[in-house]
């Protein structure tokens, strides 16, 4: 991995920026069909934000997958939307999703201070956490659970969870974001990803402060 590149694309492009990460489970309970819909969403979230040419410049993209035996990878570190490539997501091991949130704050964090160095503006930060099964980190995740409500309510970051299966325990996934989580309706990935890419297009254009007023997700997810 690059670690000079996000610095290079800031000195380039003085855009104000909108920074997501998507962490995504790659847990063993993906394999199949969902894998398979997730990969393929992800590729539309790519052409999405690629087609606007402001929202290209201004997005910024961060991957993280959990799986395998309680591991966190990030797959894409922060980079311009016009330069994010969708890569392929593998289902295997377990699922470590309060380790995997622990790092995108973390990751946020470092990217805002990214931002503060080059004199760059930024609007709220987005994590977009998308799991099909209970974390298997036990400790971790209530802790980073706290630390996700608290950074939301102290409006540093919007969390946005995402239950891939319909009869999934919401208790745990609602601790992640002060919004409550989703479920995803069948395997529709592909309308989930052009829904979040319209809402960052949305963002991206606020004025810093702002609080971004997003269209509610529709035929695609339910409570």
């Amino acid at each position: 991995m690059n670690t000079e590149r996000p610095q290079i694309q800031l000195e380039d492009n003085s855009e104000q920026r909108t920074p997501c990460v998507v962490v995504v489970d790659g847990s063993a309970s993906m394999d199949g069909e969902r894998i398979d819909a997730l990969n393929d969403g992800l590729k539309v979230l790519e052409s999405a934000l690629k087609a606007d040419a402001a929202t290209s410049m201004r997005v910024r993209v961060c991957v993280i997958r959990f799986g395998d035996d309680n591991a966190v990878d990030v797959l894409q570190d922060f980079t311009d939307a016009s330069e994010f490539s969708a890569l392929s997501i593998r289902a295997n091991g377990r699922t470590p999703l309060g380790t995997a949130m622990a790092l995108a704050l973390d990751k946020i964090e470092e990217e805002k201070q990214h931002y503060r160095d080059n004199a760059i503006s930024y609007t709220r930060p987005w994590i977009f956490l998308i799991s099909d099964g209970l974390p298997t980190d036990p400790g971790v995740w209530e802790t980073t659970a706290d630390r996700c409500q608290a950074a939301c309510k102290d409006n540093k970051v919007a969390i946005f969870p995402l239950a891939v299966q319909d009869n999934m325990d919401m208790d745990v996934l609602d601790r992640f974001s002060d919004k409550g989580a989703m479920k995803l309706t069948g395997l529709q990935f592909k309308e989930c990803f052009l829904w979040l890419s319209t809402s960052l297009q949305t963002a991206s254009t606020d004025q810093t402060g702002e609080e971004t007023q997003i269209e509610a997700p529709e035929g695609w997810c339910h409570v």
